[in-house]
C-alpha cells in the first residue's frame, strides 16, 4: 500500500465497515465469557476494542494487532494506559493463542478467506469463537460490469451461500451469520468522504489518484448495496 493511500486512512475511526451493535450482536451470539481473552486481528486504529472488551468481556485481554505501525500508534492514543489491552504491531499469524474469541474485521482478505479460516483456527481455543466479516455478492450472480469492478479490488470475492461450506471446510462449525446493514457502511465511508474533500486542495497527482480511488469504491458501493456487502460471520471451534 503506498504512502497516499495511509494519507487518505490516516486518523480514520475505524478501518473497515461495522458498529458497536455488530460486534454485540457477533459476541452475543457467540457466548463471550466476562474474562475472555481476545485477539482482535488486523485491530486498525482499535475501534472496536471498547466493544470487545469493555461491553463483552470487561474483565478480559485483549490482543490488538495491525501490520501497519501508525494505525497501532493511533490505537495506543486510546488505550495504551490501560493494563487489559496489549497493542502490537506486526502480522496478525503471529499472534500467539490460544484466544477464547478472535475478532477479525474485514482483514481475512490479507491472508485469504481459506488460509486465514485455518490460521485462526489454530489460535482458537476447543469452543473459542471466531467472528470475521468478508467481502461477498449477496445474492445469485451480479451483472458482468459489477463482477469485474469488484473482482479488479479482490478476484477471491464469492456469494455469501458460499461461506457456510468454507468455514465448515476449515474444521469450524457456523454459528450465525448477516450481511451488515447499510448504516455500518456508511460509519466507515461518511468518514472518508470527509477525509476526500479535505485533502483535494493541494493534493498531488498520486494523491489525486488514490482520492479519486476512494471516491470511486464509496460511490460504488452507494449505487450497487443491494448487490454485494460485508457478511459478518460468527463461527466455532468444535471441543
Amino acid at each position: 500500500m503506498s504512502a497516499e493511500f495511509f494519507t487518505l486512512h490516516s486518523d480514520l475511526p475505524r478501518e473497515g465497515p461495522g458498529r458497536p451493535e455488530d460486534v454485540a450482536w457477533a459476541l452475543g451470539l457467540g457466548g463471550v465469557q466476562p474474562g475472555a481473552r481476545i485477539l482482535d486481528a488486523g485491530c486498525g486504529p482499535g475501534a472496536d476494542i471498547a466493544a470487545l472488551l469493555l461491553a463483552a468481556a470487561p474483565g478480559g485481554h485483549v490482543t490488538a494487532v495491525d501490520a501497519h505501525a501508525p494505525f497501532v500508534a493511533q490505537a495506543a492514543k486510546r488505550w495504551g494506559r490501560d493494563s487489559r489491552v496489549t497493542l502490537m504491531t506486526g502480522d496478525m499469524q503471529d499472534a500467539e493463542g490460544p484466544f477464547d474469541v478472535i475478532w477479525c474485521a474485514g482483514a481475512l482478505y490479507f491472508l485469504g478467506l481459506r488460509e486465514g479460516l485455518d490460521v485462526m483456527r489454530g489460535k482458537l481455543r476447543p469452543g473459542g469463537i471466531l467472528c470475521f466479516s468478508e467481502l461477498v455478492f449477496r445474492g445469485g450472480e451480479p451483472d458482468a460490469a459489477l463482477r469485474t469492478a469488484l473482482e479488479a479490488e479482490y478476484p477471491a470475492i464469492r456469494p455469501v451461500t458460499h461461506l457456510d461450506g468454507m468455514i465448515r471446510a476449515a474444521g469450524l462449525e457456523p454459528v450465525g451469520q448477516k450481511i451488515l446493514p447499510r448504516a455500518s457502511l456508511e460509519a466507515y465511508y461518511q468518514p472518508m468522504e470527509k477525509r476526500i474533500a479535505q485533502l483535494r486542495p493541494g493534493a498531488d497527482a498520486a494523491l489525486n489518484r488514490v482520492l479519486d480511488e476512494g471516491a470511486a469504491e464509496i460511490a460504488l458501493w452507494r449505487r450497487h448495496w443491494e448487490d454485494f456487502g460485508y457478511a459478518l460471520c460468527v463461527t466455532r471451534r468444535p471441543e
